[in-house]
C-alpha cells in the first residue's frame, strides 16, 4: 500500500489548495502541542515519518530528530527531504528497534489509523521515549469523515477509506489504557468539510482557529508521560531576560 506511487500522490496532495490549507492547520497545531518542550539536546523520534514532512517542522523547531517508518519508499522520500539532518530507521511501529527511553519524545501523526494493534504501537512509543508523546489522529467526530466516509456511497479505496478513524473519547480510553492516567491535552484544527479548507476569508475564519473540542477533521492529543505538563509556552522562552 505504501508504495512510490503512494508516497507521490502523498506529497502531491500538499501542494493542491485544499491540502496545503490543511498542512498549514496541521503543522500549526503541531507546534502548539509542542509548545511547552525544551528543544536543544533533546532528541524526537517520528514513528511513521512518511515522506518526512513534519520531521522537518520538528527539526526547524529546533529537535534533534529521528524518523522511523515502515515503508521503504516513504523513507527514501523522506532521506531525499531530510538528507543527513535526520536519523532514519525502517521498522514497525509495534516493533520498535530502539532501546528504552532511547529518546526523550515521540510523534506520531495519522499512524494509528494504520496499525494492527494501535495499543501495542502506544505502549512501544511510550518505552522509547522518556517525557512525552504527541498523538495526531483522524476525528470521526468531525464533518470531514461524515463527507468523505460516513454518507451513503462516500466510502472508497483510497486511504482515508482504508483508515481506522478514532473518536475522541476511544483515543483518550486508548491512551490511558496503555500509557497509564498522564496529564492529557487534546485540541484540533479543521471542523469544516473539505470544501471549506481554503484561504477565502470565511472559510478560513472557520477552520483556522484550534479548538478545545474535538470537532475538527485533524485532532493532536499530548501526553506528559512524567506526569507533569508542560507549562512554558516557547515564546516565552525567548524573552530577553530582566524584561517585564
Amino acid at each position: 500500500m505504501w508504495d512510490t506511487d503512494t508516497a507521490r500522490r502523498y506529497d502531491a496532495w500538499f501542494s493542491t489548495p485544499g491540502g496545503a490549507f490543511a498542512l498549514g492547520r496541521e503543522i500549526r497545531l503541531l507546534e502548539r502541542m509542542t509548545a511547552g518542550w525544551p528543544r536543544r539536546g533533546q532528541r524526537l523520534l517520528e514513528i511513521g515519518c512518511g515522506t518526512g514532512i513534519f520531521l522537518e517542522v520538528l527539526h526547524q523547531a529546533g529537535f534533534d530528530v529521528a524518523g522511523l517508518d515502515k515503508s521503504p519508499a516513504m523513507l527514501e522520500a523522506a532521506r531525499t527531504r531530510m538528507g543527513a539532518l535526520a536519523d532514519l530507521h525502517l521498522g514497525d511501529a509495534e516493533h520498535l528497534p530502539f532501546d528504552d527511553n532511547e529518546f526523550d519524545f515521540a510523534v506520531l501523526f495519522t499512524v494509528l489509523e494504520f496499525c494492527p494493534d494501535p495499543a501495542q504501537a502506544l505502549r512501544e512509543a511510550a518505552r522509547v521515549a522518556r517525557k512525552g508523546l504527541i498523538i495526531g489522529y483522524l476525528n470521526r467526530l468531525s464533518l470531514h469523515w461524515l463527507f468523505t466516509q460516513g454518507l451513503p456511497g462516500r466510502r472508497s479505496g483510497s486511504l482515508l477509506g482504508r483508515a481506522r478513524w478514532f473518536l475522541p473519547w476511544e483515543m483518550r480510553h486508548l491512551a490511558m489504557e496503555n500509557l497509564g492516567r498522564r496529564p492529557y491535552v487534546c485540541r484540533c484544527v479543521l471542523p469544516g468539510p473539505l470544501p471549506t479548507w481554503r484561504d477565502a476569508p470565511l472559510w478560513r475564519q472557520l477552520n483556522a482557529p484550534i479548538l478545545p473540542l474535538p470537532i475538527g477533521a485533524f485532532c493532536a492529543a499530548r501526553v506528559d508521560l512524567l506526569g507533569d505538563p508542560a507549562r512554558i509556552p516557547l515564546h516565552a522562552l525567548k524573552a530577553k531576560p530582566g524584561i517585564g
